[in-house]
């Protein structure tokens, strides 16, 4: 199968690749081209012109796009469900839920921008007259990624968003689930055309190999780059673009280890139901979530706690993982940890090409000494982290890096007692939970996906949720312009009615 390039399909390359399916542990028969570089300058030119036109289209109109995009990924049915798995090995029931979200995040975009505000018009009626709202950046490059091939892949929330924002795409499908991606996007082309959007509005790029992704993040008129992945791949991509005679930003989410703090009177209290809710968050989809618990730490002295996740942890059952590839790094990474000096806690038993949930343990001193323990092993592995004191529990907490999220499990006076615990996580993760479980986001106005490096690049902003539009917009000032030249939504008169800060007051008039 081919690119898709606008309406046009392409497939000018000799370079082939398939997908594999991890449960049967086979190549699946569909064979795949690679894009060539003439193929992703076209893709990318294509979207600059389109962009030229798509900027001006209104809002209800793109919010039509978005809802005809989510109908078609519903009548798709079973195929692509059926697809879905076979490529990712992830069960139907998963999938199914993943597509309702992809759909559901079309429309919250759909209904988000409907309704305008979004923009953020801000309108100060002085000497000058100077009037600010939110404008698309351009073309958007976005990769695909592994663990989610319906909600963070084709149509997913860096698309979405994008699209919504008034951005052009161009897609570079994950290899691990290309015919997935493929039906997908014939959807987007469909939608695109049914609702007279410009052609360029969106294309497809295949690509096993690295360079094709490198290709596009270096195209000329490319103006922004989505990521959901390693960090080796977000920060390769970070480079790249940074490097360009014209920068360009990278909104790389490269995942955390999620730390989970259970402080000592919440463990007294309950700890065999906390063991049995954190082994449970732990192994959900074999471990392979951006948001997984890598890291737990407790107080010293944790020993019923301890034994009752050694007991459950064998208790579990191995899984299959996406890919060959993650897998392998799966087992290497536990490898390393054990290498380093942690030492294995406890684990279920082996099973050929799957994953098998493990806990290892280290002390705090062996963490501040050594850092690098705390890097994320993509799976359903753990790092139990030991600590001496509150001093020390604070400290270990003060030396982490940048997470997507980070937990504490405690009673109100375990919680008034760790306050301080809630001002350093502040400032290491961008979402904080309290006496629950990080895995899996809700897709929401206030979800926050992101945080300080090496999380994500950069900090200031969100992957899912409504508030990952702004990833891909700019403002803009008028100053002192007449009335005929500007934007309904900083016209006088407010047209959309939507609602503005109006000389510092929220108001629609």
């Amino acid at each position: 199968m081919n690119q898709i390039i606008g309406n046009r399909l392409s497939g000018e390359g000799n370079r082939t690749f398939r997908a594999f399916d991890p449960q049967k542990q086979q190549w699946l028969p569909l064979e795949f081209k690679e894009a060539t570089p003439g193929e992703i300058d076209d893709a990318v030119k294509l979207a600059a012109q389109a962009f030229t036109v798509y900027k001006k289209v209104p809002a209800q109109q793109r919010a039509a796009f978005l809802e005809a995009i989510a109908t078609g990924i519903t009548a798709l049915g079973d195929e692509l469900i059926t697809t879905a798995s076979a490529e990712s090995g992830l069960p139907l029931a998963r999938l199914q839920g993943e597509r309702d979200r992809t759909t559901g995040q079309l429309r919250l975009f759909a209904t988000m921008i409907s309704e305008g505000s979004w923009v953020n018009a801000r309108i100060d009626k002085a000497t000058p007259d100077v009037r600010q709202m939110q404008i698309p950046l351009g073309v958007t490059g976005i990769f695909g990624a592994s663990n989610f091939p319906l909600a963070f892949s084709v149509a997913g929330g860096d698309t979405a968003a994008a699209l919504a924002a008034g951005c052009t795409v161009v897609f570079k499908a994950h290899p691990a689930h290309p015919h997935t991606s493929y039906l997908v996007a014939n959807v987007i082309r469909t939608a695109a055309n049914d609702t007279g959007m410009p052609e360029g509005v969106f294309s497809l790029l295949h690509g096993a190999a690295i360079d094709t992704g490198q290709q596009l993040a270096v195209h000329p008129q490319l103006s922004a780059i989505a990521f959901t992945g390693s960090f080796r791949g977000g920060k390769a991509l970070y480079d790249t673009a940074t490097r360009r005679a014209v920068p360009i930003p990278v909104y790389a989410e490269m995942g955390s280890v999620n730390p989970v703090f259970f402080l000592p009177r919440a463990l007294k209290e309950k700890g065999e139901t906390l063991a049995a809710q954190f082994l449970q968050s732990l192994t959900m989809g074999v471990g392979q979530f951006c948001t997984n618990p890598g890291v737990f730490i407790t107080p010293a002295e944790e020993g019923p706690f301890l034994n009752t996740l050694q007991k459950g942890i064998a208790a579990m059952p191995t899984g299959c993982m996406l890919t060959p590839g993650i897998l392998e790094a799966y087992n290497s990474g536990i490898n390393s940890l054990r290498q380093a000096g942690a030492r294995l806690l406890g684990a279920a038993s082996a099973t050929a090409h799957q994953a098998s949930p493990a806990l290892l343990q280290v002390n705090a001193t062996q963490v501040l000494d050594n850092p690098s323990l705390c890097h994320e092993v993509f799976g359903p592995s753990s790092l139990h982290i030991s600590t001496s004191s509150k001093e020390e529990l604070f400290r270990l907490a003060d030396a982490l890096e940048g997470q997507l999220t980070a937990t504490i499990h405690g009673t109100e006076e375990d919680l008034r007692e760790y306050a301080e615990l809630v001002n350093i996580l502040r400032e290491k993760a961008g979402r904080i939970v309290i006496n629950g479980f990080p895995t899996g986001v809700a897709v929401n106005h206030a979800m926050v996906h992101g945080g300080p490096w090496p999380a994500t690049t950069p900090a200031a902003g969100t992957s899912v949720g409504s508030a990952a539009i702004y990833r891909f917009c700019r403002p803009v000032c008028y100053q002192d312009f007449p009335a005929y030249l500007l934007p309904p939504e900083l016209q006088d008169e407010n047209p959309l009615g939507i609602w503005r800060l109006l000389n510092g007051n929220f108001s629609k008039t």
